[in-house]
């Protein structure tokens, strides 16, 4: 059996407060393609918010949620982007199937930046601890190889507007001016 052939959509992946869900409206917008946010799709599934959804059946619900919807991506055949939750790529079956989902692009930030876009943030689930600075750290440490990995093009964001981060994801997929 030859290798599977990827999908055409474009995934966008990194760390929670990277820019995924932000860039990915822009780049819809750009090329009249329309997004999807993953973490949104399961919340409208689930009818609760993904705070909500750990406190009550725990990460391991999560993240299974997350399996069956990238199975639904990888077989659906019209073009999308896609927003993947920052933790999505940690399960293993998760990798593959995200290669195969479409055009991979890491948005790739330091613990700091995260840090200073996320500190007032009280949604975010894994941050909700003594030292979120440290916790951002450590799980970026964890993930990065692994989105890596996963990643058909890496791109730094920090320091960079949107602008600059949105040419630079358009150069990568071949539709940059």
């Amino acid at each position: 059996m030859g290798k599977k052939v990827k999908n055409n959509n474009i995934v966008l992946i990194g760390f929670m407060g990277s820019g995924k869900t932000s860039l990915g409206i822009r780049l819809s917008y750009k090329l009249q393609l329309s997004v999807e946010d993953t973490d949104k799709i399961i919340e409208s599934r689930e009818k609760k918010k993904i705070s909500e959804i750990f406190a009550e059946k725990g990460e391991s619900y999560f993240r299974k949620l997350e399996t069956e919807l990238l199975y639904e991506i990888r077989d659906k055949k019209c073009r999308k982007i896609y927003s993947l939750g920052g933790g999505t790529p940690v399960i293993l079956q998760n990798q593959s199937l995200i290669c195969q989902c479409g055009t991979v692009i890491y948005l790739s930030a330091k613990p700091e930046t995260i840090y200073e876009r996320l500190k007032h943030d009280t949604t975010r689930p894994l941050l909700q601890c003594d030292d979120p600075k440290a916790k951002i750290a450590s799980l970026i440490e964890t993930r990065d190889p692994i989105y890596r990995r996963c990643a058909d093009y890496v791109i730094e964001v920090d320091g960079k507007d949107q602008n600059q981060i949105l040419d630079e994801i358009l150069n990568c997929l071949g539709e940059g001016t």
